[in-house]
């Protein structure tokens, strides 16, 4: 293994620098990164970072004394005194408990995220307060002041000129989930800058037609810097899509599906991190809205679906029993339509789905809804107040007009640029493994091939273009959604557990659900950029305290 520097560290290590350890690649600022307009929380004063302008990388040592501090608090503290907005969302940090059973809510009409393009875009992610519906006000942390974060709708070939603010207590960094930008601008936490401080993300964007996201990516805080809000999608067209002529408009629906556990009052409370099982709610959010509801006409509507949770699996169907038509999924447009009843999608996961509602009539209610299941093999831990596979309505479902709609659903999508195994050259083998340890303040450890992550080693080297066949392997009780950044992969097959590949894992993945005692292949080309990447679960809580690992394509 090797190892790198925190970004900037270019110039030569002087001699009392030396050590007899492993050698060290030293990688300073190249292209976009902390922008100039910078205020750090304090002086640097180190040599660590002098090709910055101010946006103060954050350090492995700052990440792990955030952790031993209580992380939002600590900063919090160092900045000053708490704005009163501020203050809200430390107050709802404290001892608010999550209760089983929360009270009784009304569904809320649905909230759809508003549109934004990214061009000299600027994304402001600061404290706040949302309506989640009920008439309940609840702190968060708010880009732009909205939860749902904006969606941002680009096409294929366009530039992607996004500056991102960060006025949250916390370092931050965003990540742009399932794109294929540089290393620059990919959101590895070793990049996170302070509070105050700003990041230029500049890029072409290169991937198809599909649905995306972004999301927080600074080490220790992803899973809660997402329960509290946040995160939001990205859409990228193309012109395979737009020969399409798929549903549009008030008949495209974005959704965001989370889960929350609930204080006494129905306000989300974000308590001591689940490091076992992950951060698993009873109430049901679409959009940031609790329990929401919409209205729909007798006409074809496509959904486009991120399961946005830290570490719930949804099985989603229909509460009416009829089948829904799957034409994507991470990666973009399948190359043909898919009838499904019932389809798995597990935490950073998305899928593109038709849904026909032209057969109802005025009147009729269903929900779209998260059927009962068991993970075999799984285990659950007594403390949470939910558990996993739990049933769930997730969205109420009401047919309000009559309107004719003669859209056709196509058959025929896309072709799907998929690498063969055929041309791999190599293979590899990861371990996802959790374990208990009583040394950690987490009390769990959870590994990639036995380590835990260090921002400074580098775990893979992995020639650029080159085909290889990837198998990931889970021996524990519970789940790990794996995802890979700076490409897309196949999955060719599932052994053990469930023992299949399902149709929502055709095509271009970024994400995939690996059960206890299951053995997953994939292939894998790198074929956008060189650069440092990651590997990590997607199991938040589990990613923050270790199960990632940094992949160099070279």
């Amino acid at each position: 293994m090797t190892f790198i520097s925190p970004p900037g560290q270019s110039q030569p290590r002087r001699p009392e620098q030396e050590s007899t350890g492993p050698a060290r690649t030293e990688l300073g600022h190249a292209g976009p990164g902390p922008a100039a307009e910078c205020e750090p929380a304090a002086p640097c004063g180190s040599s660590r970072c002098p090709d910055c302008t101010g946006g103060h990388p954050v350090t492995r040592r700052d990440f792990l004394w955030m952790a031993a501090a209580g992380g939002t608090t600590a900063l919090a503290g160092a900045a000053g005194l708490l704005s009163p907005v501020l203050a809200a969302v430390e107050a709802s940090a404290q001892p608010s408990r999550a209760v089983r059973f929360p009270p009784p809510a009304p569904w809320s009409p649905i909230q759809l995220a508003p549109e934004v393009r990214p061009n000299d875009l600027l994304l402001r992610a600061a404290p706040g307060v949302a309506d989640i519906g009920g008439g309940i006000q609840a702190p968060g942390f708010l880009v732009n002041g909205t939860i749902p974060s904006p969606l941002i709708r680009v096409r294929k070939g366009e530039p992607f000129q996004v500056t991102m603010q960060n006025d949250l207590p916390d370092p931050l960094i965003l990540h742009w989930h399932g794109l294929t930008p540089p290393e620059s601008a990919d959101g590895h936490p070793r990049f996170a800058v302070r509070r105050g401080g700003r990041f230029d993300y500049r890029f072409t964007v290169e991937n198809r037609a599909g649905t995306y996201w972004y999301h927080s990516h600074t080490h220790y805080k992803v899973a809660e810097h997402a329960y509290r809000g946040i995160g939001g999608l990205i859409l990228v067209g193309d012109d395979e899509e737009d020969a399409l002529s798929l549903p549009s408009g008030d008949r495209e629906i974005p959704l965001i599906l989370q889960d929350r556990r609930l204080d006494r009052r129905g306000v989300p409370v974000y308590e001591h991190p689940d490091t076992m099982e992950g951060h698993i709610g009873t109430a049901p959010f679409g959009n940031g809205v609790h329990q929401p509801r919409m209205e729909v006409e007798t006409a074809l509507y496509r959904f486009r679906i991120l399961n946005g949770s830290n570490a719930r699996i949804f099985r989603l169907e229909r509460s009416d029993g009829r089948p829904m038509v799957l034409i994507g999924n991470d990666g973009g447009l399948l190359d043909e339509a898919r009838s499904v009843d019932v389809l798995d999608v597990g935490p950073a996961e998305r899928v593109d789905l038709l849904v026909d509602f032209r057969d109802q009539q005025v009147g009729d209610e269903l929900f779209l809804r998260s059927q009962a299941f068991e993970i075999p093999g799984g285990v659950t831990t007594g403390r949470s107040v939910a558990k996993q596979g739990e049933p769930l309505d997730l969205l109420r479902i009401q047919v309000a007009r009559k309107v004719d709609d003669p859209a056709p659903i196509p058959t025929r999508l896309s072709d799907v640029p998929l690498p063969d195994p055929a041309d791999a050259v190599r293979e590899r083998r990861f371990d996802f493994t959790s374990d208990r340890d009583w040394s950690s303040r987490t009390m769990m450890s959870h590994r990639i091939n036995g380590e835990e992550f260090d921002m400074a080693r580098i775990d893979e080297r992995v020639p650029f273009g080159e085909t290889e066949i990837w198998t990931f392997t889970n021996d524990n009780g519970f789940a790990h959604p794996v995802h890979l950044h700076a490409t897309h992969f196949h999955v060719l097959s599932r052994t053990g557990g469930r023992d299949q590949v399902f149709p929502a894992e055709a095509g271009l993945k970024d994400t995939v659900l690996l059960h206890p005692n299951e053995t997953v292949r994939v292939a894998v080309r790198f074929t956008a950029h060189r650069g440092l990447f990651l590997l990590h679960c997607h199991n938040m809580e589990h990613e923050d305290v270790g199960m990632m690992i940094n992949v160099m394509v070279e």
